[in-house]
């Protein structure tokens, strides 16, 4: 007798997770920043260097920092988050304030990490490509303070 054991993945999405409403960081929430702060400062750098080249546009609101001061942030500037549940783990998206930004315009970076048994991982820093009513597109990868943290693919 032969037998097939079938696994099925699914992937976490909008549709398949249940994202909670904003708060601010628990503990639990700090710790997982602590752990993919330094992976969070790294790619951010890289994206703004590699969307520079071809997209400057995502990166217009803080393209006069320096890359110390894009990434001066800590876990002091982690302002809210939205915790979804998976089979697998834990999605934890958060709102990071760039803190030498003025508070009014795009100050915010949208990120999502990963939290199981495992240290934290950084799944994504929010890019946006939105197509615009009279036509062209909007591009950005900071966001404002009122702009939703919603769930992002990626």
């Amino acid at each position: 007798m032969t037998s097939v054991l079938f696994v099925v993945v699914i992937e976490a999405t909008a549709e398949t997770v249940d994202l909670g409403p904003p708060h601010s960081p628990k503990e639990e929430s700090i710790r997982a920043f602590a752990e993919v702060e330094a992976d969070l400062k790294r790619e951010l750098l890289h994206l703004k260097h590699t969307y520079l080249k071809h997209e400057p546009e995502y990166f217009a609101a803080v393209q006069h920092l320096s890359d110390s001061d894009l990434t001066s942030f800590s876990s002091a500037d982690f302002e809210s988050v939205r915790v979804a549940q998976s089979a697998y783990g834990i999605h934890l998206l958060g709102k990071v304030r760039i803190p030498v930004m003025p508070d009014d315009g795009p100050v915010y970076l949208h990120v999502r990490f990963f939290v199981s048994d495992e240290p934290a991982k950084l799944h994504g820093i929010h890019t946006e490509e939105r197509e615009e009513p009279g036509g062209g597109k909007r591009y950005r990868a900071i966001f404002t303070k009122d702009d939703p943290l919603e769930w992002f693919d990626t």
